[in-house]
């Protein structure tokens, strides 16, 4: 096994639009979206462009800038009199259905579905502006079955969804270990079982899988069943990131409202500023929401360890985002259209260099 992944670049790939079977997610929970306006911070102060800005999010700590986001007010806080609404999505392909449809206007979501997203209005449905989280994926394992890396051959191993982000990971790991594994039926050297994440630790237990390819927090629901961490994957990437959530927009809602744009870009900096110099405060918040959203907080025991192997970064890491669709090249689960012009960094860049922050690079994928 290669200590690190090779960037490979890559500038004109797109998901399959032929494939209906691929639901193309980050860490997609189900299909369902969930309307509500918590913002903590009125909507006063100076309207700007619009009345209104409608974000989308995960209930999911890969997603806790934009939880935190809403918990606390700051993106709220950076609108003024434009009025922040949120809504939760526990699949990709549904948030990117709210975009398309102009239910939502800008989302946090995973690479995968932003591919697909782009690739399939031809380049004319989203970009992406900036980046939000890195890491927080682990293969997490059976110790009383698998106590190596090379006994993961021969064993049922899940990912959450046939084509998602963690599932051409996992598949890519597995060619490079020079094993074989049909990517659409999941058979081969490894059984790779498609399971949705919310019955994976289930599973786990019920010993129908031998282990899982996930995020945070499945990865540590799993670790509280008893399973062991075999495998971290920042540890195959160079400098242990690699892009797990960015953040998207409409094109057309960008292209009508830069002003209101830049505003939520403002916040979420600012939110990832005060998440990494106040960790504690933020996962606390984060936790916080996510009790309000599905009823309960995650214990102590899964927060924790969680929340450590997520990075919260405002660099959308472009160059990652390559690799992971070249990946999916390989596998036989995308083609090769363009993604030139899925990336406009510029309003990011804007308020990077107003917070006396670096700015950060497209990887030749931005709009011309």
């Amino acid at each position: 096994m290669s200590a690190a992944r090779p960037l490979t670049t890559l500038r004109t790939i797109a998901a399959i639009a032929a494939l209906p079977l691929l639901a193309l997610t980050a860490c997609g929970y189900g299909s369902e979206s969930k309307d509500n306006d918590t913002s903590k911070v009125a909507a006063e102060g100076k309207k700007l462009s619009a009345d209104t800005v409608r974000i989308g999010y995960f209930p999911n700590l890969t997603h806790a800038t934009a939880l935190i986001g809403d918990q606390e007010g700051l993106l709220q806080k950076e609108l003024g009199g434009t009025k922040a609404t949120y809504s939760q999505f526990n699949a990709g392909p549904a948030e990117i259905e709210a975009l398309n449809s102009g239910s939502i206007d800008i989302g946090w979501i995973g690479p995968s579905p932003a591919i697909n997203g782009y690739s399939t209005t031809d380049g004319k449905g989203l970009r992406i502006i900036g980046g939000s989280a890195s890491g927080g994926v682990k293969l997490v394992v059976n110790p009383d079955k698998v106590t190596s890396l090379k006994d993961i051959k021969g064993k049922k191993i899940a990912t959450p969804q046939l084509g998602n982000t963690q599932d051409v990971a996992f598949l890519n790991w597995i060619a490079e270990q020079g094993w074989t594994v049909d990517a659409q039926s999941g058979k081969g050297d490894v059984s790779v079982v498609r399971t949705d994440n919310k019955i994976t630790p289930d599973a786990y237990k019920s010993g129908s899988i031998d282990g899982a390819w996930v995020p945070e927090p499945t990865a540590s629901k799993l670790v509280a069943e008893g399973g062991k961490v075999l495998l971290d994957e920042a540890d195959l990437w160079p400098d242990k990131k690699f892009v797990i959530t960015n953040i998207i927009v409409s094109q057309t809602f960008l292209a009508e409202h830069p002003d209101v744009v830049q505003a939520v870009l403002r916040g979420s900096v600012k939110t990832n500023t005060w998440i990494n110099a106040n960790p504690d405060q933020a996962k606390a918040a984060a936790n916080t929401k996510l009790q309000e959203l599905s009823g309960k907080p995650l214990p102590a025991n899964v927060l924790d360890p969680a929340w450590k192997s997520i990075q919260f970064t405002d660099d959308p890491l472009a160059s990652t985002l390559n690799t992971e669709a070249a990946h999916a090249v390989k596998a036989g689960l995308l083609k090769q259209p363009k993604l030139d012009g899925i990336y406009d960094l510029r309003p990011l860049n804007k308020v990077l260099t107003a917070e006396g922050k670096s700015t950060v690079d497209d990887a030749g994928l931005g709009v011309k």
